[in-house]
């Protein structure tokens, strides 16, 4: 028995057999409270307090679209270092191009475009999953509240002195022995 995918928090599919040919296609997606709590679980942060993705799908050549979009949000996570929750505004254009005549790569070794925002032209492009994958790839990996800091962990086996920050910046005596040398020793006659 296979596990089903979870579904989208957020879903916007558009059939590209029924986009306009000739004028971009507008969105402007605002998730409702229901579907920020989903969207943060599956995010696996504390909260999604507000989110918009607002753009346009335009039609390029006769089978390739562009897209164009802002994401804007603000979520809240626990800290990295003391768990406190930290907000965090976010803001990023996100762009996509579908080609209806691009190969993904396949093998083992496969090289990946150097374009990283071209994807092959699905039959269905979900603007929720799009929404979903920049939203992700936009929260800090390790967010910090402000003054948090790791305080210094030393490690040593009993009886051995501990090794120090301090101990492993060899250049960081150099500094003081240049300011004595600079200076002109007083004579004492």
């Amino acid at each position: 028995m296979t596990d089903a995918p979870a579904p989208l928090p957020i879903s916007h599919p558009l059939r590209v057999a029924t986009l306009a040919s000739k004028k971009p296609t507008r969105f402007d997606i605002k998730p409702d409270a229901a579907q920020s709590a989903l969207l943060a679980a599956v995010l696996d942060i504390t909260a999604v307090r507000q989110m918009r993705f607002k753009g346009e799908l335009r039609p390029v050549g006769r089978h390739d679209y562009d897209l164009e979009a802002e994401l804007m949000a603000e979520v809240e996570q626990p800290c990295a270092i003391t768990l406190v929750p930290v907000v965090t505004p976010i803001r990023e254009t996100v762009r996509r191009r579908y080609l209806a005549d691009m190969e993904m790569p396949t093998g083992d070794e496969a090289e990946m475009p150097d374009d990283d925002t071209q994807e092959p032209l699905p039959e269905v492009i979900d603007l929720g999953a799009v929404a979903v994958e920049a939203l992700a790839l936009a929260l800090p990996m390790y967010p910090r509240a402000p003054g948090a800091t790791l305080p210094e962990a030393v490690f040593t086996a009993p009886g051995v002195a501990p090794l120090r920050d301090e101990d492993l910046r060899p250049f960081a005596g150099l500094a003081s022995l240049a300011e004595r040398l600079a200076k002109p020793e007083k004579n004492s006659d």
